[in-house]
């Protein structure tokens, strides 16, 4: 079905973790013109043969990991300020891409994330089954990553998936709630898919309790309150342990030959699980196999469930007590390299006047904790009005010098005296200011920051492979704000961001 291509400001990637299901080509194709900039699938199955995308589809390979580890390749070999998440089962509605674009749009500055609206159709003509009703709770479901749109500077700032949720489930919820711990706010959109309910057999419903392992890691890592925080609800975990309980004793005290006891806790076994069945088959079709599956499965659901949740509970153990770390956000820069007008003071265009230096709101404090973490500093500033006969090299030194008196040491000061059309190399957007404050700080570009309040100022820590956080004002357009990596909407919130206390 035709999507439409968005010509909306927006700009993003799309990445599809696979295991190499047969909907993955026909959700590829109905994604070639929806105007991402790059479409990126995560193939993490163990091996087999090459996946057949259509030509402009990069193929990255994730080794079996799982659906975290997989969505971690895509977005790192992403580039657009916002990475759109697309479960490879789905189907978007006509006119997902506006929809999209129109989702993502002239977002405040710290929405991290966009979800999609999800429907799966069912049968028209008879009741739906258990596992069908299971698909189906995905309308309802709070974060899930069938299509979830996340700003690039969200994921960096949290490090992206927690790999440590080996399956697809409970990875999503633990991100959202990391994403909103760091500050970040998660909005519902308008775009739609389709998700249709796949092929299962008669036992999906007892192997699908391996989720009960994710749920004991969320409560290690976010608190026995973490389903209400992220919409998740109670679950039956405590009828099926008293169940388990029931059996087991049951069992235990008919080999000791204790009949009364064994009577009344067999008897307490089954009427928990013919209620357990008897609420899964009354919504059902009601069909004999419905039945007889319910019947079945409700009786191995339990113990399945306790198994994995008591298994879970020892890895969760061992896994928040260091033998694998959770996902850092992204380094702490080596240095930070500073934009002056608009981002360290008040715009004043062509200053020449040291008087008229003001620093912007709750700029000393800012710098005073890059200070205080230890962050050496450079000044990276485009003073095109030297070249344009407006200002003297002396009159530039005397507001920046003016600056410092006001904000303290900054650091070198790197300024292109150049005019736009002058072809340097020094120019933000170009690179040059920014790798001759690192080459002069002795540091990786690649491990360093800049703040500025255009998009000249973000384009040129990108190119010179450093980290951008974009402060807009008045000044800054609608499109670099869009398109920036990360956003901010103070100086004092970007040094938060690069120092991970956001």
């Amino acid at each position: 079905m035709p999507l439409g291509t968005s010509r909306a400001q927006a700009r993003f990637d799309i990445v599809v973790p696979t295991t190499g299901r047969a909907a993955l080509a026909g959700l590829l194709e109905q994604l070639v013109d929806t105007g991402a900039g790059r479409m990126i699938v995560a193939d993490d199955r163990r091996d087999g043969p090459p996946l057949r995308v259509p030509a402009g589809v990069e193929v990255l390979r994730s080794g079996g990991r799982g659906p975290a580890a997989a969505r971690n390749v895509g977005w790192r070999a992403a580039s657009a300020p916002w990475v759109m998440f697309l479960d490879d089962d789905v189907r978007p509605a006509p006119g997902w891409s506006t929809a999209l674009a129109r989702d993502l749009t002239g977002r405040p500055a710290r929405m991290g994330a966009s979800q999609g609206r999800v429907s799966v159709p069912l049968p028209p003509d008879r009741r739906p089954t258990d596992w069908e009703r299971n698909v189906a709770s995905l309308e309802t479901a709070p974060w899930i990553t069938a299509d979830l749109a996340v700003r690039r500077g969200a994921l960096l700032a949290v490090g992206g998936f927690d790999e440590r949720f080996p399956r697809a489930y409970r990875e999503d919820s633990d991100f959202a709630l990391r994403l909103q711990a760091a500050g970040w706010s998660l909005e519902r959109g308008t775009r739609a898919v389709e998700h249709p309910v796949g092929p299962a057999g008669p036992w999906v419903s007892v192997r699908k309790q391996a989720g009960n392992a994710d749920d004991a890691l969320m409560r290690a890592l976010h608190g026995r309150d973490w389903r209400a925080r992220a919409g998740a609800p109670r679950g039956a975990l405590p009828t099926h342990v008293a169940t388990t309980a029931l059996g087991l004793g049951a069992a235990g005290a008919a080999l000791l030959r204790r009949r009364r006891t064994a009577a009344a806790a067999g008897a307490g076994w089954i009427a928990l699980t013919a209620r357990f069945a008897a609420r899964r088959i009354a919504p059902g079709p009601r069909t004999p196999r419905e039945g007889l599956t319910m019947v079945a499965t409700s009786a191995l659901i339990p113990p399945a469930a306790t198994a994995h949740r008591l298994a879970g509970a020892v890895r969760a153990r061992r896994l928040t007590r260091g033998a694998a770390p959770a996902p850092r956000p992204a380094h702490r820069p080596d240095a930070v390299f500073l934009d002056r007008d608009g981002t360290l003071v008040v715009d004043v265009p062509y200053n020449r006047d040291p008087a008229r230096v003001e620093p912007v709101a709750g700029a000393r404090a800012a710098i005073d904790r890059l200070r205080a973490a230890g962050v050496p500093l450079a000044v990276v500033s485009n003073q095109s009005g030297i070249a344009r006969g407006l200002l003297t090299p002396d009159e530039v030194d005397a507001v920046n010098a003016r600056v410092e008196a006001l904000l303290g040491p900054l650091g070198p000061w790197l300024v292109c005296p150049h005019g736009p059309d002058d072809g340097c190399d020094c120019r933000k957007p170009r690179p040059g200011l920014v790798l001759e404050a690192a080459a002069t700080l002795g540091v990786d570009p690649r491990r360093c920051a800049v703040i500025g309040d255009i998009g000249a100022d973000v384009e040129a820590a990108r190119a010179a492979g450093a980290r951008g956080v974009l402060v807009p004002t008045a000044v800054t357009r609608p499109d670099e704000v869009d398109a920036a990596p990360e956003l901010a909407t103070t100086l004092g919130e970007a040094v938060d961001l690069l120092l991970g206390t956001a």
